[in-house]
């Protein structure tokens, strides 16, 4: 297959760009100004030949109406319809269709409007609840209230977030799992009425709901509920009647050992290499075979799981300085090669980090026969990485790595902030 990159004026002499087939410039620096422009992007695959889009994991790849605009001029959009998308993207639909196919829902109430009827709500399932945003992701407009006095200014704040961020002020509300862990299942679906999972990946490292380090398989999970959980995803994803890769979002409550729907992300996920090194399964080849109207590759009982594998998003940003991000020129570029190990980047010596996009540089795979071994690789990698000219959050993750609960296995998606970022600031001022 040969490749069109779309990019823009920042990115037009960055590796990708070279490494396609031909790069085609899509505008000015600024998202709004480029990646965010559903028309010319179509222009620009029409006009150099191109018979598909791939939307990757960002920008325009879960909006319908870029799927939608893609098939009106003849174009394969490389992921699901836009009827997938706009059911899924609405967590208030995905949850009433998960509902109705038989999943586990945390206990809540959607949508939520006015402060009367969040409170009335709250009393029913308890405090502490979670305010979410109906069209979000990303921890955008989304708050946790611990007691009736935060509600009013909780639900004011997430809306206006919320609005700002997607357009879309709505809102819902659900119980707040205090020792929870993210677990997500990875499913692929063909139009041949083949629907398969790959296993789940464990992200429970976040900051601010944003994921740090993710793992496959999950440590916390028994085979029981390994296979509940697989199968609960295999439901969501025929009632929705889901094409092409996807990724079905649980909340696992550790106490209760229970898991409930949170959404599903209805694109490649930027932690699939975990998967890939698990299951030796390309994703992405399937998702193009899927969008080519070829079946799977592959059966369920072929997919089985080879050791464990852990991913490390490295951005350009100063763990030590609140997460501040640090646009700039890469003055060294050190990627360690070794066995176990793969490295997914776009940078390179010479590059500058650009201020207008997100600020993962690269992600570091590790896959060993055990868990411990993946650990040991992922630390003997971690300390060889050497980044020069920006800020990385090398250094954090090396400290997250070692960290005696993440080599036990006993994180929690709360762990980053009350627990790790705490006692790295104990050993520095110690």
């Amino acid at each position: 297959m040969e490749s069109v990159a779309a990019v823009s004026a920042a990115d037009r002499d960055s590796l990708p760009a070279r490494l396609a087939d031909r790069a085609v410039c899509i505008g000015p620096a600024p998202a709004g100004q480029s990646y965010l422009r559903p028309e010319v992007l179509v222009a620009a695959a029409r006009g150099t030949g191109c018979d598909a889009i791939h939307p990757g994991y960002g920008f325009l790849s879960e909006r319908a109406a870029f799927q939608r605009l893609c098939t009106d001029a003849g174009l394969t959009f490389v992921g699901p319809d836009a009827d997938a998308i706009e059911q899924m993207g609405d967590k208030i639909r995905a949850i009433a269709v998960a509902r109705k196919a038989g999943v586990p829902v945390v206990p809540g109430k959607n949508p939520i409007g006015a402060v009367d009827e969040f409170l009335t709500a709250a009393d029913q399932v308890g405090y502490p609840c979670l305010i979410k945003a109906a069209a979000g992701g990303g921890g955008r407009g989304m708050r946790v209230v611990r007691r009736a006095g935060e509600g009013a200014v909780a639900l004011q704040s997430a809306q206006a977030e919320a609005k700002a961020a997607f357009g879309d002020g709505t809102l819902y509300m659900e119980k707040y799992i205090e020792r929870a862990r993210h677990v997500e299942i990875q499913i692929l679906a063909d139009a041949h009425g083949n629907v398969c999972h790959l296993f789940e990946r464990d992200c429970s490292v976040q900051r601010r709901h944003q994921k740090l380090i993710e793992e496959a398989p999950s440590p916390s999970l028994s085979p029981r509920l390994r296979s509940e959980m697989a199968q609960a995803a295999l439901a969501l994803a025929r009632a929705a009647r889901y094409r092409n890769a996807g990724t079905v979002e649980f909340v696992y409550d550790v106490e209760a050992e229970r898991f409930y729907f949170l959404e599903m992300n209805t694109r490649v996920q930027v932690e699939h290499p975990v998967t890939e090194a698990v299951t030796g399964i390309d994703i992405v080849q399937e998702q193009l075979r899927i969008a080519a109207g070829e079946p799977l590759s592959f059966g369920q009982p072929d997919v089985r799981l080879d050791g464990h594998a852990i991913e490390c998003r490295i951005n350009a940003e100063d763990a030590w300085k609140g997460f501040l991000p640090s646009p700039g020129t890469i003055t060294q570029w050190d990627v360690p090669r070794a066995e176990g190990i793969r490295v997914d980047t776009h940078c390179e010596r010479g590059y500058r980090v650009p201020p207008f996009y997100d600020s993962m540089i690269a992600k570091v795979i590790s896959h060993g026969r055990t868990r411990e071994e993946a650990i040991a690789r992922m630390r003997s990698c971690l300390a060889s990485f050497g980044v020069g000219g920006v800020a990385t959050t090398v250094p954090f993750l090396r400290k997250a790595i070692a960290h005696p609960r993440f080599e036990q296995g006993e994180v929690t998606t709360t762990w980053v902030e009350r627990e790790l970022l705490s006692d790295i600031g104990a050993q520095a001022n110690g």
